[in-house]
């Protein structure tokens, strides 16, 4: 019966620490999609500890790696000092995960006031005529997000564009895409996306966020098993003299 469970654990073991490669590869292009999305909004948000998450979360995945190469070949080879590493390094990568997630509440958290302090800035620098980085990405973003505005298009009312224009009209970014002839005149404003950017860009950053804070505390679930596994094979292979001879190729005296 012993012998049962220990080849039981084993076999989840085995199938976790493949399990463990595919995480990686999540965890890799979770932390890869945070960091490309950022560089898309790092203009409405200039905290660049935000990334802090995302940095940990590739290293996670990296790492992880290693440890389903250690898993797999300490359970095949049934060491007791592998093993024992291998839980180890689970344990320590589980306590950096759960980090992770409060980090990622935190910063999640705070996205709201950063966007809105950064976002008049942006707004009021804005160029369509010779556009810079800035001025780019704000027309990414009403194009993207169909927005127009921080909180609806008459915002550009107040911009120094607005005024120096002198056109009554908005950047071509806050035409609808079923707007045809749209030429950004507030004359027409159905013809002009009503809701602002502010909300959806601090929608958009809170989703990512969120991504990250999930796939740590999924991929931990699947850690806490791992150690689980390996902890019974090592308890069981000490405790049971049967297997203890079974490893070694000994018999009863």
């Amino acid at each position: 019966m012993g012998q049962c469970g220990i080849t039981s654990s084993k076999t989840v073991l085995v199938f976790l620490n493949l399990i463990f490669w595919g995480a990686a590869g999540i965890l890799c292009y979770v932390g890869a999609y945070v960091f490309i999305t950022y560089d898309d909004y790092d203009h409405f948000f200039e905290d660049v500890y935000t990334l802090i998450p995302a940095v940990v979360i590739i290293a996670v995945g990296a790492l992880l790696f290693v440890i389903g190469l250690i898993g797999c070949c300490a359970t095949i080879r049934e060491s007791r000092c592998g093993l024992a590493t291998f839980v180890i390094i689970l344990l320590l990568v589980f306590v950096t995960e759960v980090v992770v997630v409060v980090l990622g509440y935190v910063y999640r958290a705070k996205v709201e006031n950063e966007v809105d302090r950064s976002i008049q800035k942006v707004y009021k620098t804005y160029n369509g005529t010779n556009p810079d980085a800035a001025s780019r990405a704000i027309d990414y973003v009403q194009r993207q997000l169909h927005c127009c505005g921080i909180h609806n298009y008459s915002d550009w009312e107040n911009t120094d564009w607005f005024k120096e224009t002198k056109n009554q009209s908005v950047p071509l970014s806050c035409c609808r895409e079923t707007s045809s002839n749209c030429n950004g005149s507030l004359a027409y404003p159905s013809d002009l996306y009503s809701e602002g950017c502010e909300a959806l860009v601090v929608k958009k950053l809170q989703e990512i966020m969120m991504h990250v804070i999930w796939a740590a505390l999924a991929f931990a679930a699947i850690q806490l098993l791992g150690m689980l596994c390996a902890c019974i094979v090592l308890c069981r292979r000490s405790r049971d003299p049967a297997y203890e001879l079974l490893i070694t190729g000994g018999t009863y005296a």
